[in-house]
């Protein structure tokens, strides 16, 4: 399996995020985490806000804050349509505290009116800003 790679393609509505091969991808989806080998068999994905791992052919481990998005998983190839991801170099630390503060305050209010879901995801992304950052 060592000689065996994925080919990875992260696209945003503005860029090419990431056009490689991967020996593992890690990420986190709506049904948990999942750990995509060469071989893997043929999945469809929507992805939860966690830290997105990449295991390059050539050993290097990169990391990155995956927000949003699907990913189609093949068994030679992993494509993730992205809504938000960020390298940690483009992560504003002081921004993603202060949007945890924020959103903690909306959770630990007794505003009827507060989209719960929302707020959560909210603090989901400024954890895992602040996980890759910190």
């Amino acid at each position: 399996m060592a000689d065996k790679v994925l080919k990875l393609n992260i696209m945003t509505p503005d860029r090419t995020f990431y056009d490689g091969e991967a020996s593992m991808v890690e990420f986190t989806s709506t049904e948990g985490e999942l750990g995509i080998y060469p071989g893997h068999i043929p999945l469809a994905s929507i992805v939860a806000p966690g830290v997105l791992t990449i295991h390059e052919a050539g050993g290097e481990v990169k990391k990155a804050a995956l927000h949003s998005g699907f990913a189609k998983i093949s068994t030679d190839e992993i494509m993730i349509l992205a809504e938000v991801i960020e390298w940690p170099d483009e992560i504003d630390i002081n921004r993603a505290n202060e949007a945890k503060e924020r959103a903690q305050r909306r959770l630990s209010g007794k505003d009827s009116g507060l989209d719960i879901q929302r707020a959560e995801l909210a603090l989901k992304r400024s954890l895992t800003r602040i996980s890759l950052k910190g």
